[in-house]
């Protein structure tokens, strides 16, 4: 997320039983491909306009590709918004008509030919009750596709991904946004595991005791000693690990730690917009070796350069101004919801150079989508919701991508990390014991 809003929580459920390993051998990945060059734009009329930016009508051939392809999106931020916006009991939006309102309901999602969602369970790194909170909005989740059975499946495997695809249904996973959420506890990281989440961001906007965040001061260089038992377990469980919100030197030592493919659910390319929050060349490089893939993020802070700029001096000069943490992280968070934030939106042009640029540096089987719909204040021009995916799959088709590699770009590769994740914890399952931290024996308390 870019930005988003704190509300308290109470309660919600414990446990409900994992689901089952997934299946398929881990590959290795490929030397990186080119970005194709440019294919002439096909004859056609022009959409009515948006802002100053004139929209080309898409082609039937893009839509037909789009259509035939596994758009699997990393991240979206819709059940935080229905938090936020009072509706945590489902009973104010109907998701089933199209909202004039938010970036994403059914029928937007349908137009937009999404098949695979991964809905983040946020929770602010501030937030009193983390664990408590996530919970609950676990819960949401599932609440919500329990409402929605025609539109939404829970998935929890890759089998079930293309399974729910393939019976048209949009194929629903939760991913939790921030390490916070576990409360420095890998008993916690099981349970939230058995509830159903498949990634967890290891740290939202602030540093943890266990792993530094890009947008706070570092504390361990990286991941502690903790922390790479995170990334361990995370491992053994089958939960992709998310290097989204983290600093470079956590990226690089949770690409170290892990052996399974790892993705940045929502992050675009450091080299053209360099916020922090943006993945720098060289790990873009190891995350080829890994296996992995990055999930461009449609936010107009992280794809257009100047606004990448902007947010780098404006965090310089908070440190510089508010060295006691507390107060930095308040002045951060006023800044992002003033008028000063806000930037130019750029288009869903400048999303396809981030595409163009991973491909470059770590090739067309590590890129895909993580478009932070409804957790971000400003979008491109002509991605402003969910319906408009297939004005990128034009684009990319104008530039001369195949219809297979636009293929593994909206979601086969996604879906080959789940995949290949799931393999490599099933081996893992068979030799290694959980990470447990042993506590004193307590009094039975009769």
């Amino acid at each position: 997320m870019s930005s988003k809003r704190t509300i308290g929580g109470a309660w919600a459920g414990l446990l409900i039983l994992g689901a089952a390993a997934m299946a398929q051998a881990q590959t290795p990945a490929p030397a990186p491909a080119q970005a194709p060059a440019p294919a002439p734009a096909p004859a056609g009329g022009e959409s009515k306009s948006e802002g100053n930016e004139r929209l080309p009508m898409i082609s039937d051939r893009a839509r037909k590709v789009h259509a035939a392809g596994m758009l699997f999106d990393g991240h979206n931020d819709l059940p935080w918004r229905l938090r936020t916006e009072g509706d945590f009991g489902l009973r104010r939006l109907d998701l089933s008509r199209r909202l004039d309102s938010g970036q994403t309901d059914i029928p937007r999602l349908r137009e937009g030919g999404v098949k695979a969602q991964f809905w983040s369970v946020y929770i602010p790194s501030e937030h009193a009750n983390p664990a408590r909170t996530v919970t609950e909005q676990i819960d949401l989740v599932k609440r919500m596709v329990e409402r929605y059975p025609d539109a939404f499946e829970m998935a929890y495997t890759a089998d079930d991904v293309e399974r729910i695809a393939r019976s048209g249904k949009i194929a629903s996973l939760i991913g939790i946004e921030g390490g916070v959420a576990i409360e420095d506890s890998l008993a916690q990281l099981r349970a939230f595991h058995a509830l159903g989440a498949r990634y967890m961001t290891l740290t939202h906007n602030t540093t943890l005791d266990w792993a530094d965040a890009a947008t706070d001061s570092p504390r361990h260089d990286g991941l502690s000693p903790f922390g790479e038992r995170v990334v361990r377990e995370m491992n053994r469980l089958g939960m992709l690990v998310d290097i989204s919100h983290v600093s470079p030197a956590t990226m690089a030592d949770a690409l170290r730690v892990s052996q399974a493919p790892l993705i940045a659910s929502h992050s675009s390319a450091y080299a053209l917009c360099p916020s922090p929050r943006n993945v720098p060349d060289d790990i873009l490089r190891a995350v080829r070796k890994n296996g992995g893939v990055v999930m461009v993020n449609f936010y107009s802070g992280f794809i257009v350069p100047e606004a990448g700029k902007k947010t780098r001096a404006v965090l310089q000069q908070m440190r510089a101004k508010y060295p006691d943490r507390a107060e930095r992280m308040k002045a951060l968070d006023a800044w992002r919801k003033s008028d000063d934030a806000r930037f130019s939106r750029g288009s869903y042009r400048d999303v396809a150079d981030h595409i163009d640029h991973i491909v470059k540096v770590a090739g067309v089987d590590h890129v895909g989508i993580g478009s932070d719909f409804d957790g971000i204040s400003q979008s491109p021009i002509g991605l402003e919701d969910v319906a408009c995916y297939p004005r990128l799959t034009d684009e990319l088709l104008r530039r001369g991508y195949s219809e297979a590699d636009i293929h593994k770009i909206l979601g086969g590769n996604a879906l080959r990390a789940f995949r290949q994740a799931g393999q490599v914890a099933k081996r893992l399952r068979a030799t290694t014991r959980p990470e447990v931290d042993d506590i004193r024996p307590e009094p039975r308390g009769y």
